[in-house]
């Protein structure tokens, strides 16, 4: 008889029920006023996340994306009068995220289409004004299959593409919010912190943040590093297949400086992690370095690498391949992709303590949390839906110390 594998969890081992009223709808006016579960070696307490620093380690390093949410979603009008939506996924020409935003006549993207039907061929157009200047932005496709599309965007004056989008752009809030972007989302769903445009969802655990919570935890005598993780589309995918071995995982863009991972290796190659995008990036770091020597990078993380059984060094060991890289090679950012899945049975290497939201039912992140906490989720959220914790993006957050 075989024995069974993660590819074998069943998610709907991962399933509870949501009252649509439990799920945050707007953000709080105090960020840090939101409430905070703490679970702490299986016991479980209540307070507010202005709190959050007396519960953290004094030396211990915690780690931040500061990724940038950009207003990805944008509607063109046919000449018919039918409405396209263009929702931005990732740059393809220039496929780095700097470069692309700084284009200033032409650039690639993949892209999502809605209301694709109406969009057979040629191109679209949007006229719009920018200071005292008539701007015209056309979309050309040129291609692309099931849901990503590659579309040229072309325009005529010399403005930058991120100007572009900050000008007529719409910040695309989560789906399961079922309203309309305001205007106020475009400040309340930014980390106080957040700097590398890139992301279509924000990286949520980090909403809670402000100026007066940072400097408390620096005067409790902890550090704060910073990486980048872009988050796709993807984090919205919901699994549908019964298994989570046909699951495809989606792939997200990271980039971690050589001082993070010089930090890393001061604090003994462990960090609290700030959201599971900055698990995912940190996670993945070790796997990177597992494969990556002074004149070659393991540039890719695939969704089953830490379930294989590959020759394993210590995390240390793996962190100093990637600083010997990076010296060799004169650079100092790592950068790299990772479709890695946390699911339960896989053994955590750097990060000891999370804080992050409350995810949805059968969701990747939620196998995520019930790796960490060594399959104790049912008690967390049982606790949060029986004592009004609000969930999902704008909801409140949990501190999780296994």
């Amino acid at each position: 008889m075989k024995r069974p594998t993660v590819k074998d969890i069943e998610i709907s081992s991962y399933n509870y029920i949501l009252p649509d009223e439990r799920i945050a709808k707007f953000p709080l006016t105090e960020r840090d006023h939101s409430k905070l579960l703490v679970y702490e070696h299986g016991i479980i307490r209540e307070d507010v996340f202005s709190n959050i620093p007396n519960y953290l380690p004094q030396g211990s390093l915690m780690v931040f994306n500061n990724t940038r949410v950009i207003q990805a979603r944008m509607h063109f009008r046919k000449d018919t009068g039918a409405l396209i939506e263009v929702f931005l996924l990732e740059p393809a020409q220039p496929s780095d995220y700097e470069q692309v935003f700084q284009t200033t006549s032409s650039c690639l993207w993949y892209c999502l289409v809605g209301n694709l039907k109406k969009w057979k061929e040629g191109t679209l157009s949007l006229l719009f004004e920018h200071n005292g200047r008539n701007i015209s932005l056309k979309a050309t496709r040129l291609g692309g299959g099931g849901t990503s599309h590659k579309i040229l965007f072309e325009w005529d004056d010399n403005i930058s593409f991120a100007e572009i989008l900050d000008h007529i752009g719409e910040l695309p809030i989560p789906p399961y919010l079922n309203r309309e972007t305001q205007e106020s989302d475009k400040t309340t769903y930014q980390t106080v912190y957040s700097k590398i445009k890139g992301s279509v969802a924000a990286p949520t655990a980090g909403l809670h943040f402000t100026s007066e919570v940072l400097s408390a935890i620096d005067k409790n005598n902890i550090e704060r590093e910073e990486l980048t993780l872009h988050v796709g589309a993807g984090t919205f995918k919901p699994v549908k297949t019964s298994t989570i071995g046909e699951h495809d995982m989606h792939t997200e863009y990271i980039s971690v400086r050589r001082q993070t991972i010089e930090k890393l290796l001061q604090h003994g190659c462990k960090a609290i992690a700030v959201g599971t995008t900055s698990v995912r990036t940190l996670e993945s770091l070790y796997y990177i370095g597992l494969k990556t020597d002074a004149t070659h990078v393991h540039s890719h993380v695939d969704q089953w690498e830490p379930y294989e059984d590959a020759q394993q060094v210590s995390v240390e060991q793996s962190l100093r391949n990637i600083l010997d890289y990076l010296d060799h090679q004169h650079i100092d950012t790592l950068h790299a992709s990772t479709q890695i899945i946390i699911a339960p049975g896989y053994e955590y290497k750097i990060v000891n303590m999370l804080v992050t939201n409350f995810h949805q039912p059968q969701s990747t992140l939620l196998l995520l949390v019930s790796a960490f906490v060594k399959g104790d989720w049912k008690k967390i959220y049982d606790y949060a839906l029986g004592h009004n914790f609000r969930f999902l993006s704008y909801g409140d957050s949990s501190l999780l110390i296994p």
